[in-house]
């Protein structure tokens, strides 16, 4: 039974709240989470294109590192360069693990304090010319102008959104780079054929309600055929989405391109971390 379908989102803030609380709980969503894991990975083991077999977590929040070495081990690298919209405070985020490898790229993010340990824990990167960093709260007005401010333009291997609301807005308005491979966040609670968004708002702010905000699957399949990429799959915990340029050939991911192909629905699960990259790494962290 879907419990957030059956009891709605009250219930859900509800447990999420309880995870942190009750001893246990929290062991328990990862047990639960990783006998998920296992069943969807025998579901497509006879392909072995999808991305989730290659997914694995250093300082991802989910399985983002894995699948992201994964893509750049069949399309190769560019420039070896990173946008990242929502970079948090740099613990957590999709590109750390890049940066440490040797990358160079932009973190914007809106919190000012976020910003700050930022400046202060990768000091040596952003002294180098490494990492740019940039305090904005970003809208589909302003990130064109955030990005080429930061010294970026042109090609750039990988492009991510995390902004929790305007992603797929601030994604169709990107003009300023021209990515290899996006990953941006998608709103499972709404499952292809759906096509759907929150509105545009360039003041918004995450309430808390999952179901409110962001993009459907399906839009941003649409959104990304118009700007020229195929969605080649999302991490097994239904969070986010792939897509690499079509130009690039995509005969290597598994077809068909399509949210319905391709949808993860949301599992309130963790992944556990690994301090470097598995050997021959077939499933995430399981």
């Amino acid at each position: 039974m879907n419990l957030v379908r059956f009891h709605g989102r009250p219930m859900l803030r509800k447990m999420r709240k309880l995870a942190g609380r009750i001893p246990g709980l929290k062991s328990l969503r990862a047990l639960v989470g990783r006998v998920y894991i296992r069943r969807a990975l025998r579901t497509i083991a006879a392909d072995p294109k999808r991305l989730e077999h290659y997914g694995f977590r250093v300082y991802s929040q989910n399985d983002e590192d894995g699948i992201i070495a994964h893509i750049f081990h069949v399309i190769g690298m560019a420039n070896m360069s990173f946008i990242e919209c929502g970079a948090g405070d740099g613990t957590e985020n999709n590109t750390r693990k890049l940066l440490n490898e040797g990358w160079h790229g932009l973190w914007i993010d809106g919190d000012r304090q976020n910003v700050e340990i930022i400046r202060t824990t990768m000091d040596r990167q952003i002294s180098a010319g490494q990492l740019s960093v940039t305090c904005a709260f970003i809208t589909r007005e302003n990130i064109n102008d955030l990005i080429l401010a930061a010294g970026f333009s042109g090609e750039v291997d990988l492009l991510s959104i995390d902004i929790d609301g305007n992603d797929a807005h601030v994604w169709r308005a990107i003009s300023a780079v021209k990515p290899r491979v996006v990953c941006i966040e998608y709103n499972a609670f709404h499952r292809p054929p759906i096509e759907w968004t929150s509105d545009y708002d360039p003041d918004f702010r995450w309430d808390g309600h999952i179901g409110s905000s962001g993009a459907s699957l399906k839009l941003l399949e649409r959104i990304g055929n118009e700007k020229g990429y195929a969605l080649v799959g999302c991490n097994i915990t239904g969070v986010n989405a792939f897509f690499v340029r079509r130009d690039l050939g995509n005969e290597r991911f598994s077809a068909p391109f399509t949210a319905e192909h391709h949808f993860r629905r949301w599992l309130m699960a963790s992944i556990p971390h690994v301090s470097t990259e598995p050997a021959g790494v077939s499933a995430p962290g399981v």
